[in-house]
């Protein structure tokens, strides 16, 4: 298994991946884990990797063009350059056994299932968002996954990006000194049986997980999610800022981000609306 995780902050990861099961993991050449400055995929003079948000806002988002060119480098592939005719539909550049995960507030929860699924895979790239949020057209065309780890407030996602490498790394075999480690804990898959319930561990129902204040990528207000948000270039790849957030008429711009902010916690986090998963 190889973890790359893409950063502004590389050097946050020189902690928490040299101990326990991921350092035992890395030194049994279990896994590999490759941090990657994002800064060293921009191409101008200030290595900018933000700017202003369209349509107003607080603080800065972070742009698609370095988050695009560091999967593709390190991918070896090119993402499409067409509007693809949803956001079921999945991204090319990866491959069946490749994830490309973008750590954020708007994301489905991180939970015990998912990182089984992750564990059967050969990749993972990791995106750690940072500012007031990810261009959506990173979510939208690049990303097989958006995921979150709960509801609640963080700076960015180096911390989330940490806890899935963890998560998923003592789930590959020979990461545990005992395999069945990974059977009688919390979230484990119980042995099947006609009076076998499931299992639950003192953090199975935490209440909400990641929520959000217009501080941090994404984070639900009040049950619903953040907007999605665009930032510079107008035009991206055939991807262009929808119209709305260019007309300049405030109040309509709400109203719009408001619409989308619904749709968004809809598709990825049914159960904030009450409406099950």
């Amino acid at each position: 298994m190889r973890f790359d995780i893409i950063t502004i902050f590389p050097q946050f990861f020189g902690g928490p991946l040299d101990y326990g099961i991921v350092r035992r993991a890395r030194e049994t050449r279990l896994v590999e884990a490759c941090i990657h400055d994002l800064r060293d995929f921009t191409h101008d003079g200030h290595r900018t990797v933000d700017d202003r948000p369209f349509g107003g806002g607080e603080g800065m988002v972070m742009k698609p063009e370095p988050l695009f060119d560091a999967v593709e480098t390190l991918l070896g592939k090119k993402a499409p350059h067409s509007p693809a005719a949803g956001r079921e539909q999945p991204t090319e550049i990866a491959s069946p056994v490749t994830a490309i995960v973008l750590l954020s507030a708007s994301g489905k929860i991180f939970r015990q299932e998912m990182a089984r699924r992750l564990a059967k895979l050969e990749r993972i790239v990791l995106i750690c968002g940072r500012y007031e949020g990810v261009d959506e057209r990173v979510a939208q065309h690049l990303a097989t996954d958006e995921i979150s780890i709960g509801d609640f407030v963080l700076s960015g996602g180096e911390l989330p990006a940490a806890m899935i490498v963890e998560a998923v790394t003592r789930l590959i075999p020979g990461a545990l000194g005992n395999e069945d480690s990974t059977v009688n804990e919390s979230f484990s898959e119980p042995p099947a049986g006609p009076n076998q319930a499931p299992q639950a561990g003192p953090l199975a129902a935490p209440s909400s997980e990641l929520g959000q204040t217009s501080r941090v990528p994404g984070i639900s207000r009040r049950g619903v999610l953040d907007y999605p948000h665009y930032t510079r270039p107008q035009s991206f790849r055939g991807w262009d800022v929808p119209e709305m957030l260019m007309s300049g008429n405030h109040e309509e711009i709400r109203r719009w981000r408001r619409e989308k902010a619904f749709e968004k916690t809809r598709r990825n986090r049914p159960d904030l609306l009450g409406v099950g998963e």
